[in-house]
């Protein structure tokens, strides 16, 4: 039998082709790794971190969230103070609910000032838990906000929300109106913050980062 006999030249081409293979993959994988790292987000200071499977996720606030008003418009004021055990005479006098001769503490703060009303807007991210129609208070919605924080929104109309709906910070759930229980306030809107279950003032809170909240 002849033995096949294979001159180097040949030899020599297999190597080089081999070699350039080698070096393309190389290539390659350096390029797909670039890629996917372009393909990542600019900024990681999320408001929230968007649900992905689960549609019954509460979004999470980021640690760099702040609490912002429940309202855009300037002119808004305060009409009736969160009640402060520990406040003076005259701010407690102006954080009593009077309703057919039943006086009750606010715990929230009653925002109005104007004629027409104003949009209230989500002071954070968070998961819509309960909307109701109150024959005093009007339409009150409640927002999960994370495992520490609810916040309720009183007194409001021309709310389009349902229970489960994702909400972003400063997206309007409605606008304020007039309601039964505090007819001499004309239109406005109550705010109410909840910490671990407990009712706080808003006007302490607003613009603090939220790992400063107990």
């Amino acid at each position: 039998m002849k033995k096949l006999k294979i001159k180097k030249p040949f030899l020599y081409g297999i190597y080089a082709a081999g070699f350039i293979l080698l070096i393309g993959l190389i290539y390659y994988a350096d390029f797909a790794n670039k890629n996917l790292e372009n393909q990542k987000p600019e900024d990681d200071n999320y408001q929230y971190v968007s649900r992905l499977f689960d549609d019954d996720t509460i979004p999470v606030v980021s640690t760099e969230s702040t609490i912002i008003r429940p309202y855009i418009d300037a002119n808004v004021k305060i009409v009736k103070n969160f009640y402060n055990s520990k406040g003076t005479e005259e701010e407690q006098e102006n954080s009593i609910i009077n309703y057919e001769q039943t006086y009750m503490q606010n715990n929230g703060v009653a925002y109005g000032g104007i004629d027409d009303g104003f949009d209230v807007v989500s002071v954070l991210p968070g998961t819509i838990t309960n909307i109701k129609e109150d024959k005093l208070l009007g339409t009150v919605v409640e927002i999960q906000n994370n495992e520490k924080i609810t916040t309720i929104y009183q007194g409001l109309t021309n709310v389009a929300l349902k229970a489960n709906d994702k909400i972003n910070q400063g997206d309007i759930i409605g606008r304020s109106s007039e309601t039964n229980m505090n007819k001499d306030l004309g239109k406005h809107a109550i705010f109410q913050l909840k910490i671990d279950g407990k009712y706080v003032n808003p006007e302490e809170y607003y613009e603090k980062n939220i790992n400063e909240l107990n």
